[in-house]
């Protein structure tokens, strides 16, 4: 599960999107490096779902340009998301990982020792049989990872993974979270939940009406923000 260094890093240069009036993303530049969590914060409709959403090349930029590697191009065909509300396909938890191997071009020889390993890493090798879609949402959430996975993914952008989740279910998930990154993946994680930033980040990115207001080393981010927005937002008051 290393991740090539030649994907990374990832930059947002000078990346605008517009969709009618509305500007949605507003001459972002950012680089994501190799190495820990890159969390991005910001309140809803800050721009965090676009800005991932556009790294994998599921939105297209009005202007501006995103690089992997250094090359102008679409995301790599190693890279993975997960959503807020991952769709579960009708099938067992193990049948959804064996789709997602072959669509990721696994021989069919290597497909149940794989699906074995990723229900382990996730928690649910005595839940393979179960239809998917009877899963808890922790491990629902859990199974959109394995299958995520199972590109054995440059980076993993993780779309609030832990949205509605109650507190078992939430440690579950930045578990593994520590775990991936540990294994060379490339994790970038939207929360809008400071205490989780604060426990997963490496370094933090802070949106806001679409703009980039702040990024810095989660210590130093934490410890002396810059910006009004950012002390604002860490203190748990509004941005509005």
């Amino acid at each position: 599960m290393r991740a090539p260094d030649s994907d990374l890093p990832l930059m947002f240069v000078d990346a605008r999107i517009v969709a009618g009036d509305v500007t949605i993303l507003d001459r972002i530049t950012l680089t994501i490096a190799a190495g820990s969590p890159t969390i991005l914060i910001g309140p809803n409709g800050s721009g965090k779902t676009t800005l991932l959403r556009a790294a994998m090349g599921l939105v297209p930029l009005s202007s501006g340009r995103i690089t992997w590697g250094g090359r102008e191009a679409g995301a790599p065909t190693k890279s993975a998301i997960t959503f807020q509300r991952p769709t579960m396909l009708r099938r067992t938890a193990a049948a959804n990982i064996r789709y997602a191997l072959a669509a990721a071009h696994v021989p069919r020889a290597k497909r149940q020792e794989r699906t074995t390993e990723l229900l382990t890493l996730v928690g649910l090798d005595e839940l393979g049989d179960r239809p998917a879609r009877r899963l808890s949402g922790g491990e629902q959430q859990r199974l959109a990872l394995a299958r995520a996975l199972a590109r054995d993914p440059t980076a993993l952008f993780l779309d609030e993974p832990t949205a509605s989740l109650d507190p078992y279910a939430t440690k579950a998930i930045e578990d593994l979270v520590r775990v991936v990154s540990a294994r060379g993946v490339k994790v970038v994680m939207s929360t809008h939940d400071i205490g989780q930033a604060k426990r997963l980040a490496g370094d933090v990115f802070l949106l806001h009406r679409g703009r980039l207001i702040e990024s810095a080393p989660a210590k130093e981010f934490f410890a002396t923000p810059r910006t009004e927005e950012a002390r604002k937002f860490i203190a748990g008051e509004l941005l509005v």
